[in-house]
């Protein structure tokens, strides 16, 4: 398990998801994720953002690599498959069946991660600035408010 323990409280009690906003795969993982929590338990902010700096410094995390998902949850950092597998864990619908590729050791599902994260802006794309989020959603990106 990659983790990064540090003394901090998580925002507003809840999971923080901090993605690459340039992305084109990550900004369809944050739409995959809002659409299976309809109840708006995870927040989130890029990488990019003020905020995102801030949450990568707190832990200890490059905050030039961009090429990671890192989810904050209980005083905690996850990064890469970890944080993915912490993900999908809470959204609903059968998407918890992917879950079964935790039986892998860690070291070969990050490399797995690796591997999408190395092509992810040549096999999908990469925008020229970071998207905003549908409307109703923005209440929940916490690099959007000041």
């Amino acid at each position: 398990m990659t983790q990064h323990t540090h003394n901090l409280a998580d925002p507003e009690g809840a999971p923080l998801v901090l993605y690459d906003g340039v992305c084109a795969l990550c900004n369809w993982a944050v739409r995959f994720i809002l659409d299976r929590d309809p109840v708006g338990v995870f927040r989130f902010a890029r990488l990019q953002s003020d905020i995102g700096r801030q949450w990568q410094e707190r832990f200890g995390l490059p905050v030039d690599a961009l090429d990671t998902v890192i989810l904050v949850q209980d005083r905690r950092a996850f990064v890469r498959s970890e944080a993915a597998f912490r993900i999908l864990r809470q959204l609903r619908t059968g998407w918890k069946a992917v879950l079964i590729f935790q039986i892998l050791p860690s070291f070969i599902s990050d490399l797995l991660y690796r591997l999408v994260a190395r092509w992810r802006y040549r096999v999908f794309g990469r925008y020229d600035s970071c998207p905003l989020p549908p409307s109703e959603a923005r209440h929940r990106f916490l690099d959007l408010h000041g």
